[in-house]
């Protein structure tokens, strides 16, 4: 294949997420009713025909947004996990500190969980899909963690550990308090981290 040709063909297959990459941008901007599909094109460099070649209404450029900004962060999280050594409680203290540490620092995912609570009304399938795409396996990997700790003798068989919802909790409170607060509250995310950590290995000891 000549190297214009697949110069080409490399652009082809960056154009959609270079699309929700322009459309994240105006979502964030503007909101989704006020988000015009003509300023993402502008944004994105193509024109409004292009997006329509790759998604059919401005709902469906919403959602293959939400799931792109998404799938950022999961691949990361789960190529992380794997690398994990050292006791359950050291595997357990690392896996909260790059999850809470991505919270606090990504603003992709700060602002979808914008989107989740501001759109969910007008996107209910958007957000089970969220959940089972994004937010289960996510907490499937802490689950991982805490049920090998359990049956290793390390951690006890507590009932918080048929919940990891409360381990990710302290997470949902750091997205919020970014989103509501900013730069405008002081707040010490090392502290925050290791104050959410005692808890929950405390509540895991035997």
């Amino acid at each position: 294949m000549p190297p214009e040709t697949k110069k080409r063909a490399r652009r082809k297959a960056e154009r959609p997420a270079e699309i929700l990459d322009a459309a994240f941008e105006e979502f964030v901007k503007h909101g989704y009713s006020a988000a015009r599909l003509e300023d993402v094109a502008a944004l994105a460099g193509v024109t409004k025909g292009t997006i329509y070649f790759y998604f059919d209404t401005k709902e469906r450029v919403f959602e293959e947004m939400v799931r792109h900004k998404s799938n950022e962060f999961l691949p990361n999280l789960k190529d992380y996990a794997l690398t994990l050594g050292g006791s359950h409680t050291e595997r357990l203290r690392a896996l909260v500190i790059f999850t809470y540490a991505h919270i606090a620092e990504n603003r992709a995912s700060r602002e979808i969980l914008r989107f989740l609570i501001s759109e969910g009304g007008r996107f209910p399938g958007l957000v089970d899909r969220h959940f089972d795409e994004f937010v289960e396996p996510m907490m499937q990997q802490f689950k991982n963690v805490i049920d090998s700790g359990v049956a290793a003798g390390e951690f006890r068989d507590a009932p918080a550990t048929a919940f990891t919802e409360i381990v990710m909790s302290p997470a949902l409170l750091l997205s919020l308090w970014s989103l509501l607060f900013g730069t405008r509250r002081q707040f010490d995310m090392s502290a925050f981290t290791e104050a959410s950590i005692d808890l929950i290995m405390r509540g895991l000891a035997k």
